[in-house]
């Protein structure tokens, strides 16, 4: 029932970027057959890419990656309503993945549960493709996403844990800080975010697009 309310969201259909019309000559046609820029849910086809991008970002950095490759296909196949990936000429360049939870604060088993028909997501991973740094791209991905939650018929609010140097990323995006995470990975310590989804609907600005 979800998936059918779902889908007639704004924030699921295609968003293709607004390029000038042109005539394009037949050789360069083929080229130009898929969307300049899409966003989607994503589905267990995608997991290789979600992973070949996550592990290049998060283990140069921590040498830990937040999902496994089972993990991410294990999320997609449950609660892929609950993904959001970008993807330019079909080519994956950004994505998010969440899962259903139901307690007031993460715990460890929230790094591996999906919960069901909950009014709680909680957000594992953002990441974007090593090319497609540095120009926003996270920033306007998690905006389109809290907004498609925003959408969702019995969501309240998004949960994620972060390392202090990205709790300014979140606080611009509109989360507030619970305090201290009790998860740890590998000795490393997190802040946990939360962005209440009530209240105005849509679009606050443009998306940046």
């Amino acid at each position: 029932i979800m998936t059918q309310q779902v889908s007639g969201s704004p924030f699921l259909k295609p968003f293709f970027l607004k390029t000038p019309v042109r005539v394009v000559s037949p050789l360069r046609q083929r080229r130009h057959t898929l969307p300049a820029s899409e966003f989607r849910n994503l589905t267990p086809q995608d997991a290789i890419s979600v992973f070949e991008i996550e592990r290049e970002a998060f283990v140069s950095v921590s040498g830990e990656c937040p999902l496994t490759l089972d993990e991410v296909l294990n999320f997609l196949g449950q609660c892929p309503e609950l993904s959001l990936g970008w993807f330019e000429e079909g080519q994956l360049v950004a994505f998010i993945i969440g899962s259903g939870w139901d307690k007031e604060r993460l715990s460890q088993e929230a790094m591996t549960q999906h919960v069901p028909d909950t009014p709680t997501v909680h957000i594992h991973v953002l990441s974007v493709h090593r090319h497609c740094r540095q120009q926003g791209k996270g920033s306007v991905l998690l905006w389109r996403y809290l907004q498609y939650l925003r959408c969702m018929p019995g969501l309240r609010r998004a949960l994620l844990i972060c390392e202090n140097f990205l709790v300014p990323f979140y606080l611009k995006a509109g989360f507030k800080e619970k305090g201290s995470s009790a998860i740890s990975v590998s000795n490393m310590h997190f802040q946990e975010m939360e962005y209440m989804l009530g209240g105005q609907a849509y679009a606050r600005r443009n998306s940046g697009c």
